[in-house]
């Protein structure tokens, strides 16, 4: 105790009580401090949360979203900003899940995959080609061999404002701007929640 007995106990008789008593106070065992707040978690560990990554702003999680020609999401992934995008390609390809007007499996793969610069890889031209999907990415200007460009097939790439569009979308809502939660899979939730949003204004 911090204050002394006496004045603890001043005008409700605890210093006499205390006198009376036997023999010492026991604990039946140790106590822990900042084991139990009230209304409140204490939880050890660093702060921060599964799939943040650091990046050279600070540290962050990386939206991966495929949208069809309407600026509908079709696909999300959520992964940690360090990665680069040309690795989470295949991931974000398998969230896809379109369903079929006459049943069926639901579709998982677009026929053409259209993306920035930044996607710039032959490896991935290729093995996205061989699971037939057309990859209509510009190659970087210091690209001097480009065994996969076709202008024809980059006309495309002007419809790339798309996507941006559906992006700007996802933030305004500010939820998603900051991530305040821990789990990813709450995060992820918010985010399928505003893609649910955003189709229903499309539709």
């Amino acid at each position: 105790m911090l204050a002394t007995t006496s004045s603890v106990g001043r005008g409700r008789h605890l210093a006499a009580a205390l006198a009376r008593v036997p023999r010492a106070a026991r604990r039946t065992r140790p106590a822990v401090v900042g084991e139990h707040v009230h209304r409140r978690l204490v939880r050890v560990g660093e702060k921060g949360g599964s799939e943040v990554g650091k990046t050279k702003r600070g540290k962050g999680t990386k939206w991966m979203v495929v949208v069809d020609g309407k600026g509908i999401p079709l696909g999300i992934h959520v992964a940690s900003a360090s990665p680069a995008e040309v690795t989470l390609v295949e991931p974000t390809l398998d969230t896809i899940r379109v369903p079929r007007a006459r049943g069926g499996r639901p579709r998982q793969k677009p026929p053409r995959l259209i993306a920035d610069r930044g996607y710039d890889s032959d490896p991935l031209r290729a093995r996205l080609g061989d699971r037939g999907i057309t990859v209509i990415v510009p190659y970087r200007e210091n690209r001097v061999v480009r065994p996969f460009e076709d202008g024809r097939l980059l006309r495309r790439y002007r419809h790339r404002w798309i996507v941006e569009r559906t992006f700007a979308w996802l933030g305004s809502f500010r939820r998603l701007l900051v991530r305040h939660e821990r789990l990813t899979s709450m995060y992820r939730a918010l985010l399928y929640f505003a893609a649910a949003l955003i189709a229903l204004r499309r539709f």
